[in-house]
């Protein structure tokens, strides 16, 4: 699946909160977001709908 969080960012998040960021972390952010999203998706999709809510999360 392609990047769908920035590693910059992901950095930036743990970095205000005075900790380092594994390098892994990034991707693994990415990969729970993924998870999240296609759950939403099946969840709009079950309900019959075509468009994904923040319901749907």
């Amino acid at each position: 699946m392609a990047d769908l969080v920035y590693k910059s960012r992901v950095k930036d998040v743990i970095k205000e909160k005075g900790l380092l960021c594994d390098s892994d972390l990034p991707a693994a952010a990415g990969d729970k977001l993924a998870e999240l999203l296609d759950e939403a998706a099946k969840r709009a999709q079950s309900n019959g709908r075509k468009t994904v809510r923040p319901a749907d999360l």
